[in-house]
């Protein structure tokens, strides 16, 4: 009877472990971005550099990079309550780039590269 019992708990927990490994699994970086997604993360990386914020949000967005799955997570839950001041398409849009490992360092690179001094049209290089 011992023994039953004993084999049907190790069953329970090897069936919960099996089904907790994959629980939190993100995308593979590998698979590429949606061109709606990249003109989503251009939009928003032109709005920060417009108004002056790249620096701070560079530094934000690199100590925050960790986190971004509980991010996306947040906003998923918040979702009914931002309808109302966003569109919910492009909030839910963020909340799924945001699962991606890769997004955030995207981002940074791609605000990086719109805020990047410009030499003049004309001047002789250097």
């Amino acid at each position: 009877m011992r023994s039953l019992f004993k084999d049907n708990v190790v069953k329970k927990l090897a069936s919960v472990r099996a089904g907790l490994r994959h629980a939190f699994a993100v995308q593979p970086v590998t698979q590429p971005l949606a061109i709606e997604d990249v003109q989503l993360l251009e939009r928003i990386a032109e709005t920060i550099v417009r108004r002056g914020m790249a620096a701070p949000a560079t530094m934000f967005l690199e100590s925050m990079g960790p986190m971004n799955f509980l991010g996306s997570q947040a906003l998923h839950f918040l979702t009914p309550i931002i309808d109302c001041a966003f569109n919910v398409k492009e909030v839910e849009q963020v909340a799924r780039l945001l699962e991606r490992r890769d997004t955030v360092t995207r981002l940074i690179s791609i605000i990086e590269a719109k805020s990047a001094p410009r030499a003049p049209q004309g001047a002789p290089n250097q």
